[in-house]
């Protein structure tokens, strides 16, 4: 066509002192890039992806420094999990890294163990407060180590009242001691007297007597190791076999008492 006298299209800014908008809708602020061709100046964004934030899964510690503390874990994990195994809502986990607050991974701690009401069962990599419907674990345990120190206790302390926990429990088996605070307002108050104490939350007895500390169902049966589970379930099956066995006796004498009347021309129904 011809008569027409078309402009080229450019990019303006703060170079010329103007800002003004091109034909193609794209400001200076704009990442540009030249188009091919004769003549030809019109630019296009190029838009720039946000980096993702990671949430590390493990903070590279172990999970216990010797096996007593591991086997405290295991116990009081396992038997949480037991007690709540038939709750679809009540998450129970161990050693997992929590990140209370989005956008902050510094901001994390790993509980020896968890319990999250309201929280559905299933594996997680981390529990992203975010994620869970705003909800902080309720309930934590950490089981003391030789490894602790004061200053990283109360750091823990002062964590776990920050950000929402509602029952809070410090075991050291080798001390056979415990204590535990409960929430009052935005504090974590201690408890008195521990022993004989039971866990509003989670309906769990603590024992803290001079023989140690002990943890029982809210049924009264104690907290037992894996253990300490298997040989109960082989004496219970022991046990099941001798009261089966003495029931089959008592059932063969009284039939040989019912044939020796019979024989005397006794009626054994109607004696």
């Amino acid at each position: 066509m011809t008569g027409v006298n078309r402009k080229p299209l450019r990019a303006t800014g703060a170079g010329d002192g103007r800002n003004e908008m091109t034909r193609s809708g794209v400001t200076p602020e704009h990442t540009l890039a030249p188009r091919a061709g004769k003549g030809a100046t019109m630019s296009v964004a190029i838009p720039t992806a946000k980096p993702a934030i990671i949430y590390p899964e493990s903070d590279g510690q172990p999970m216990a420094d010797n096996t007593l503390q591991f086997r405290w874990i295991t116990v009081v994990q396992g038997n949480l999990a037991a007690l709540f195994a038939d709750r679809p809502d009540v998450f129970v986990a161990g050693d997992l890294l929590w990140y209370p607050v989005e956008g902050r991974p510094d901001i994390r701690r790993a509980p020896d163990v968890m319990v999250a009401i309201g929280r559905p069962k299933g594996d997680r990599g981390a529990y992203l407060q975010w994620e869970e419907g705003g909800e902080p674990p309720q309930v934590v345990f950490e089981i003391w180590s030789p490894g602790n120190t004061v200053d990283e206790m109360e750091r823990k302390h002062e964590f776990y009242e920050r950000y929402g926990v509602s029952e809070y429990y410090l075991i050291d088996p080798q001390r056979g001691d415990a204590t535990g605070w409960v929430r009052q307002g935005d504090q974590l108050h201690a408890i008195d007297e521990l022993n004989g104490w039971v866990s509003p939350l989670l309906g769990v007895r603590f024992a803290v007597t001079e023989e140690g500390v002990r943890l029982f169902y809210p049924d009264g049966r104690p907290f037992l190791t894996f253990e300490e589970l298997a040989r109960a379930r082989v004496e219970a099956e022991e046990r099941a076999q001798r009261e089966a066995a003495a029931r089959a006796e008592a059932e063969e004498r009284l039939r040989a008492l019912r044939e020796r009347l019979r024989a005397l021309g006794i009626d054994p129904d109607n004696a």
